[in-house]
């Protein structure tokens, strides 16, 4: 028993940065008869997930280890929204066929992490499909419109004259019904979607059901060292990134990151994690070592240690000697809120001609982001972020990216 209240306090409080009514889950942990159900959503928006999505996993499988059961719910239907939890501006919808092309790889990803026979796999659509407008109306009646406007993230929208969709408001409510459809003892969560967490409990009672248990972890900060971790945003690192895009990343993010990451993305523990910024502050773990162990252990944790020491050797060979250009000039620019592609990024910042040359450069491999070839002349850049771009050996800037000035 002593194990197991141990093992426990561990779950609630290892990269956990709020449970609510803990005394209740740790209860729950504890008494329960049955395997609890902890509800976890995914909207598949994008192709991959990223190592932000792998502190949540990790905290998925410790659940799973105390013998319950996770219910990973993919949002076939609220993907075509868009979540507005954090985000200045609307998410483009996506059609149902992207939307099922991103579950698949979702999966995937997701199953290399968690212990699939304590998983469940379910689809909005398995009860959005044959909603009603009668269900419509009966799930908006469990909150009022002057609550969801209070919202942080409403709430800045609409100080700065952002526009907010209908149908981003509509997200909390769908989300929240998922706990109904699961019939959810616990949803985990980033911090951004307590809300909406919240609102999911609300429903349950309206439904008869018990209100489900919150967990929340902390958000990891993107590579940008401003914004969460997002693949809309262009700051995230994939889970499948090939070893060396993943290490040139790492070793391109600000130092004011070390603390965020050594915490939330390695498999060291508090006292280890504690140790490695100890050093760093006294001077005896310089900025750039500590970048590639944070690099080693990151690529190690997802490829093995053998590819994080070739991944290693490469970027030595390619960026950590020095070679190419010595000092980087730095060049401000304005964004708009939904971003730039990367063709025009270039082009706008005087690093090539037309977007036929950038489109010739990525085909050749000859165009690096913060250390990383580029591929993708979709990929967009978000502002507030700043890109180190290489092109060759004597084209580099780094890019200032500010939001275009508002009246």
């Amino acid at each position: 028993m002593a194990d197991r209240a141990a093992a426990v306090e561990q779950f609630l409080s290892h990269r956990v940065t709020q449970v609510v009514e803990r005394d209740a889950l740790r209860t729950m942990l504890l008494e329960a008869d049955r395997p609890l159900r902890a509800k976890i959503g995914f909207d598949p928006t994008s192709p991959d997930l990223h190592i932000g999505h792998g502190v949540l996993l990790e905290r998925i499988r410790a659940w799973q280890q105390l013998g319950n059961l996770a219910i990973l719910v993919v949002g076939d239907t609220t993907a075509q929204i868009g979540d507005p939890s954090e985000r200045n501006a609307t998410r483009p919808i996506l059609t149902p066929e992207q939307v099922r092309s991103n579950a698949e790889t979702y999966l995937a990803q997701f199953h290399a992490v968690v212990d699939t026979q304590r998983t469940e796999i379910r689809w909005q659509s398995e009860w959005f499909d044959s909603f009603r407008l009668g269900d419509v109306f009966r799930l908006l009646s469990s909150t009022t419109l002057a609550r969801l406007i209070e919202r942080d993230t409403f709430a800045r929208r609409l100080a700065t004259g952002s526009a907010i969709s209908m149908h981003e408001t509509l997200y909390p409510f769908l989300q929240a019904f998922d706990s109904v459809a699961v019939v959810a003892d616990l949803e985990m969560g980033g911090t951004d979607q307590t809300f909406n967490l919240l609102v999911g409990r609300d429903v349950q009672r309206d439904y008869g059901q018990p209100p489900q248990q919150i967990l929340t972890c902390e958000l990891l900060v993107g590579t940008d060292g401003v914004q969460k971790m997002s693949k809309s945003l262009g700051n995230a690192i994939g889970l499948t990134e090939l070893p060396y895009d993943q290490y040139a990343k790492v070793m391109s993010i600000p130092d004011g990151l070390m603390d965020n990451w050594a915490h939330l993305v390695t498999r060291w523990t508090d006292a280890q994690a504690q140790n490695f910024l100890a050093a760093i502050e006294s001077g005896a773990l310089h900025a750039k070592a500590a970048k590639q162990r944070l690099a080693r252990e990151i690529v190690g944790r997802w490829h093995g240690e053998e590819a994080a020491t070739l991944a290693e050797d490469e970027w030595e060979r390619s960026v950590g000697r020095g070679e190419g250009i010595a000092e980087v000039p730095v060049v401000s620019m304005r964004v708009e809120p939904e971003g730039i592609e990367l063709p025009e990024l270039l082009v706008q910042a005087g690093l090539a001609s037309s977007r036929g040359e950038v489109r010739r450069l990525l085909r050749q491999g000859g165009v690096r982001i913060d250390g990383s070839v580029a591929r993708d002349e979709l990929q967009r850049f978000a502002p507030r972020r700043v890109v180190e771009v290489r092109i060759g050996k004597r084209r580099a800037a780094k890019l200032v990216l500010e939001p275009v000035a508002t009246a």
